[in-house]
């Protein structure tokens, strides 16, 4: 069992940052791979970006390229999103994740959860 505490949402104005945290705990960080996901309201979940479990990669989709970056800390068992240049339709619940393959932009391929954190975006 893996237990994911995001934190680090909150208010910003559009053009701002925000970098949110992924806290694991439980099995072994660095045998999963991890991944950020949000969920706006009344809309499905989306991918936003995931990181191989040595961090070496990353892979984004393409509405958060340039501006989201992933980073892990597996000394820390800690996942990050920076999150630069926020636009009001950035505005969700972000959720990490983890997943013993390789890391994918399904979210069915995920194992386990976090509770997720409300960001919100002003114009």
């Amino acid at each position: 069992q893996v237990h994911l505490v995001e934190s680090g949402g909150g208010l910003v104005q559009a053009g701002g940052s925000l970098r949110l945290s992924c806290a694991a705990s439980g099995r072994t960080f660095s045998n999963y791979a991890m991944g950020w996901f949000r969920q706006a309201p009344g809309k499905e979940r989306e991918f936003v970006g995931f990181i191989s479990m040595s961090g070496v990669r990353t892979y984004y989709a393409d509405s958060v390229k340039g501006r989201f970056t992933v980073s892990r800390d597996n000394a820390k068992n800690t996942m990050y999103l920076q999150m630069n240049s926020l636009k009001p339709e950035d505005t969700a619940v972000y959720y990490c994740a983890a997943d013993r393959g390789a890391g994918s932009s399904r979210s069915g391929d995920y194992d386990y959860w976090g509770q997720g954190t409300q960001v919100t975006v002003s114009s």
